[in-house]
């Protein structure tokens, strides 16, 4: 891997290029493809390209590559455990190489891992460190970090370039490419291309999603009663891993109406209860205990995941109600989401830790955990970025609903799409959107669908914008807000994303656009080279 002055920085483990380092003589530069976005997904596209020869220009808003797996996650979002995709699998082989390889096949921390299991567990810094040498094992690929999009020159149906602006300085710099895709979590560059774009939920009768607009669902008694036994047993017999969970639809106040807010995010903030790894919470400057009482959090007695080497991560506070201005707003606004994700995040630690109100044994619990030493060592050890699961969504040439994930009719599945790129598993599901409930219900917008979501199929097109003929927009697709429930997971995306690369090749190979390309045989190269376009019950995939 190459940076743009053609100079690698390593310091630790993490690549960082010098954010000043491009040159004027350098904005003209030309690109097989340009990549916008180091999610996960952004480094399979990146990745696969360049091993399929392509000349690949990674521009990513932060030096620390990754995304949420990098961030905290901490897990491999997926119900399927077999392989799904060449680098997805590679990333989850390494993972599970380096901690049997350091540690020893019988240790702690490789069964923290779950081996066997298809949410392997991992530590951040060590995901990141595997993903950079990923990328710098291709000398195809240019990396430019601490960029972002601001500009785009369009001519007719071709993106022509894009401008890039340091995000802590004024330089600029310019890039031409054959293809272009945006695999960040914000789609800004599909944005400052002008493409369509959908924010917040569709009213129920627009696509006929039953989930649709606003909802108010209650988690009831397992196993559910008055439910259609076929349908279920179907869902409980898939080769998937399954939850004993069932949600149901609160119908009277339930309307459906079509709404601006997204669901909700939160910093994925790693503890540790080792002492030689452990720093304290400090009291919040601005510790406001009535604050944490009136979001109504409670006293849970663990943080939740667990992970190698006496590690755990939290999945809240979630401040619902203040994500929405995340989602269009400029990197200053978002930083400002970001910060009070943060001080709420700090303010309930302390607050389990010693407010007198925390019955005293939770506390005990919570006072043996504190923030890693090794992780985020640059940010005060918490994450870099926030886990913003919804934002735009593109507006493409198909559109992903509620019906692509569950029965189709006549059919003991999901619909079938011949030009599939991907399978969708994970259930359908949604964080709350906003704050109210009713009683007896989680908050307003929780969505989840488990043991009623069956697995499903991505069209290629719900990756081409509808006006744009070279641009792939793999991550923020066009999907309605309740059929992203199913795509939304980092897997997912990875697969999604290799799968584009593919077609960019095929579209390089064919002299045309990714637009212009034999869907078909895109599918068949995919299905040769092992992506996987459709789940089969009876079939797992191992080479």
């Amino acid at each position: 891997m190459k940076s743009v002055a053609q100079l690698l920085l390593f310091l630790a483990v993490t690549i960082h290029v010098g954010a000043g380092i491009a040159r004027s003589n350098e904005s003209s530069a030309h690109h097989d493809l340009l990549i916008y976005g180091a999610t996960p997904g952004g480094v399979a596209m990146a990745v696969r390209a360049a091993r399929e020869g392509l000349d690949v220009l990674l521009v990513s808003h932060t030096r620390h590559l990754g995304g949420m797996l990098t961030n905290g996650l901490s897990t491999m979002d997926t119900l399927y455990n077999g392989e799904r995709a060449p680098l997805y699998d590679e990333l989850r082989q390494r993972i599970s190489d380096f901690y049997r390889d350091k540690y020893g096949n019988d240790s702690p921390q490789y069964l923290a891992t779950q081996p066997g299991h298809p949410k392997t567990r991992y530590e951040a810094h060590v995901v990141e460190r595997l993903i950079n040498e990923l990328l710098t094992a291709e000398e195809q690929i240019t990396l430019l970090t601490e960029y972002y999009p601001v500009e785009a020159t369009r001519e007719d149906s071709i993106l022509q370039t894009v401008t890039f602006q340091q995000m802590d300085g004024s330089a600029r710099v310019t890039f031409s490419a054959d293809v272009f895709a945006d695999c960040s979590y914000e789609a800004d560059l599909a944005a400052i291309a002008k493409v369509p774009y959908r924010v917040g939920r569709e009213a129920r009768d627009e696509f006929d999603e039953p989930h649709a607009g606003v909802i108010y669902m209650r988690n009831v008694p397992w196993p559910p009663e008055h439910v259609e036994n076929e349908t279920f047993q179907l869902a409980r017999g898939l080769n998937l891993f399954r939850y004993t969970s069932w949600y149901e639809t609160i119908g009277n106040v339930s309307t459906g109406a079509a709404h601006p807010a997204v669901q909700g995010y939160n910093l994925r903030t790693i503890v540790t209860r080792d002492p030689a790894n452990r720093l304290p919470i400090e009291k919040p400057a601005d510790y406001d205990p009535e604050f944490l009482k009136a979001y109504g959090f409670g006293n849970p007695d663990h943080p939740g995941l667990s992970m190698p080497n006496q590690k755990s991560g939290l999945n809240h506070p979630k401040l619902v109600g203040q994500q929405d201005p995340y989602v269009e707003g400029d990197w200053e606004t978002r930083a400002d989401v970001i910060r009070k994700h943060r001080d709420a995040t700090l303010a309930l630690l302390y607050y389990r830790q010693h407010d007198p109100s925390v019955p005293e044994d939770i506390r005990g619990k919570w006072q043996t955990y504190g923030l890693p030493r090794d992780e985020f060592a640059d940010n005060g050890h918490m994450p870099y970025e926030i886990y913003a699961r919804e934002t735009r969504r593109i507006r493409g040439r198909a559109v992903f609903t509620e019906h692509d994930a569950r029965l189709a009719p006549g059919l003991e599945r999901a619909p079938v799409h011949p030009t599939s790129i991907s399978i969708t598993e994970w259930f359908l599901d949604s964080h709350a959107c906003t704050p109210r409930d009713v009683p007896g219900s989680e908050q307003e917008g929780m969505v989840m669908l488990k043991n009623q979501t069956f697995p499903g199929q991505v069209p290629f097109q719900t990756l081409l914008p509808e006006n744009l003929d070279n641009l792939l927009v793999p991550v923020c697709l066009s999907a309605t807000h309740v059929g992203w429930g199913t795509i939304r997971l980092e897997p997912t995306w990875m697969s999604i994303c290799e799968a584009a690369a593919h077609a960019v090749v095929l579209a390089k190979r064919q002299h045309v656009t990714p637009a212009q390309i034999n869907a078909d045989e895109l599918v068949r190269q995919l299905a040769d080279r092992r992506v996987m376009l459709s789940f089969f019950n009876d079939i797992e995939g191992h080479a």
